[in-house]
């Protein structure tokens, strides 16, 4: 994962520069990415491209947020082209459909609370992305499932500013 994290910012910095302005542009694009998301975007944004606290944390939060919408719209649609391209794909679709739903089986009682929650917990195998993905499985509908995971996002955000960087820090800037 980490040796992963280091050549994606590579490859990244080699494109984009150095620039304020570039820093930002990796941080944003570490926060899409899947795994990494903002649990890595965030310490990457700050500890490695030297942007502040609050700025590495909004765009971290932004750029997690911003694939989401497609996730849910789409993945059905992925995967049904998936099965249909190759028996390989399919298994791999398969196999994220069953995490997906073993996930979510857990969500039925308190659905949006419990998407909500799974999407905080900084742990690995939660966030956006999973979230995303058991939303779409179990048949949550965009406009229920996106502010939930939204706050899921924004508490994760609080959550691993806080942890990684001292909270004290994050509220006052000490």
């Amino acid at each position: 994962m980490i040796l992963l994290t280091d050549s994606i910012l590579r490859l990244l910095n080699s494109i984009l520069g150095t620039s304020y302005i570039s820093r930002c542009l990796i941080t944003l694009i570490l926060a899409m990415l899947p795994i990494v998301e903002l649990r890595g975007a965030i310490p990457i944004g700050v500890g490695v491209l030297g942007l502040p606290i609050p700025t590495a944390a909004l765009i971290s939060l932004a750029g997690n947020m911003l694939p989401i919408p497609f996730i849910i719209l789409f993945v059905r649609k992925v995967f049904a082209w998936m099965r249909a391209r190759s028996a390989k794909l399919g298994i791999l679709a398969d196999t994220l459909e069953k995490k997906a739903k073993s996930k979510g089986q857990n969500l039925y009682r308190g659905e949006l609370i419990g998407l909500m929650i799974f999407v905080a917990i900084p742990l690995p195998g939660t966030g956006a992305w999973t979230g995303a993905l058991i939303a779409a499985i179990l048949d949550i509908r965009l406009k229920a499932a996106l502010p939930a995971i939204g706050i899921g996002v924004f508490i994760a955000c609080l959550l691993i500013t806080g942890i990684t960087f001292g909270f004290q820090a994050m509220l006052f800037g000490v």
